[in-house]
């Protein structure tokens, strides 16, 4: 019995690894065609960095893509961050690691870069840099509306540096 399991996993061994290893062992081989087009399967790698969601108190309001709602900092300069240190612990800017920001179509108003101290690539609305609030804890959260009469929720379309708490 010991002799027949050994010759069966010596035949199958081989062939399971031999079909696991055969699209790199024909290179000259066509490519599988994909089952779906290439921009659905590359969808997670567009997604938007930027959206908007309905807030009842304040309208609409600007959130990343998970729905954690974004600030702007009424101290900052137009494509200037001046939030470090202990402020960016508690008010972490919204980065991105590659490429820009994408927003999401229709979305009023422009998302760009602006590049941090530290050399990190911060996103920015309208100029403003935008960042997320330590104390939120679940998307659709603004607790950090008004924190300091300098800290507001991002709103889409409102003009640059103004520090009404509906928008800049």
């Amino acid at each position: 019995m010991d002799r027949l399991k050994l010759l069966a996993m010596a035949v199958l061994v081989p062939l399971v690894f031999a079909a696991c290893a055969a699209p790199s062992a024909q290179p000259n081989a066509p490519a599988a065609q994909p089952t779906a087009p290439a921009a659905q399967q590359s969808a997670p790698a567009a997604q938007t960095t930027v959206t908007t969601a309905s807030d009842a108190k304040l309208g609409t309001i600007l959130t990343d893509a998970k729905g954690m709602t974004l600030y702007r900092f009424t101290k900052d300069e137009p494509n200037v961050s001046n939030c470090y240190d202990q402020c960016a612990q508690n008010w972490p800017p919204l980065l991105v690691t590659s490429g820009g920001p994408i927003a999401p179509t229709g979305l009023a108003g422009t998302l760009a870069l602006t590049t941090r101290k530290d050399g990190s690539k911060q996103v920015t609305y309208n100029g403003m840099p935008m960042y997320y609030w330590a104390k939120d804890s679940k998307p659709g959260d603004t607790t950090g509306q008004g924190v300091g009469n300098i800290w507001f929720v991002a709103q889409p379309g409102a003009a640059q540096g103004s520090s009404s708490s509906t928008g800049y």
